[in-house]
């Protein structure tokens, strides 16, 4: 049986064959010494997204470190709250704290702990994924929003609908009315201020 280490975009951990295309973690270790998930999410504010292999190093899953976390692609981990890894992924790390001076206007870039901050403010409330309510329109690539009960990431003119092994059927994105957005608002700000996440390849072209 598969671990429960794969992430929705609702922030929801659940058990899946299929690992997708990163890893990450809460900031520390949420699992017990015999495989199960302890009661809370997280252990930090630091909540990030890393590549799959770095550096040669070899890991047992859920042994005695952190908790490893395993996302089907970029805007599936930004979704559920996390930012890229500063260590094995320092350009696109860069490159997200560059779009989140710009979108901010801020004078120096942010420092990872001034964003942790900000980011576990906009993902919880009262312990649950908080959703935000947005303009459909205005969504940049790469957010997730809500349309019914299900995840739809922006992608161009199209909504693709998320499922665990990869987006499985796209719709036309409104034009009009507002959406629930999974994604935190400082991370809808950050895409729409240029940084670009890495997509599934069932998520296609524009």
């Amino acid at each position: 049986m598969p671990l429960p280490s794969r992430v929705s975009p609702f922030g929801e951990l659940f058990a899946d064959p299929a690992l997708g295309l990163f890893m990450g973690n809460r900031g520390g270790r949420i699992h017990t010494d015999a495989g199960a998930l302890e009661r809370r999410r997280w252990s930090s504010r630091q909540w990030i997204c890393c590549v799959l292999e770095f550096k040669g190093r070899h890991r047992r899953v859920w042994g005695q470190s952190y908790t490893e976390l395993f996302f089907l692609d970029e805007p599936t981990a930004l979704a559920a709250g996390h930012r890229p890894c500063f260590e094995c992924r320092r350009s696109d790390a860069v490159a997200f704290a560059e779009a989140w001076r710009s979108a901010f206007k801020l004078k120096e870039r942010p420092r990872a702990a001034d964003m942790d901050l900000k980011l576990h403010e906009e993902r919880l409330a009262d312990g649950l994924k908080r959703r935000h309510v947005m303009s459909a329109a205005d969504l940049p690539d790469g957010a997730v929003a809500v349309v019914g009960d299900r995840a739809f990431a922006v992608r161009g003119s199209a909504l693709l609908y998320w499922a665990p092994d990869g987006y499985a059927a796209r719709q036309a994105r409104p034009r009009s009315g507002t959406v629930d957005v999974l994604t935190p608002p400082s991370i809808v700000a950050v895409l729409a201020a240029g940084y670009s996440p890495r997509w599934h390849p069932s998520a296609g072209d524009r």
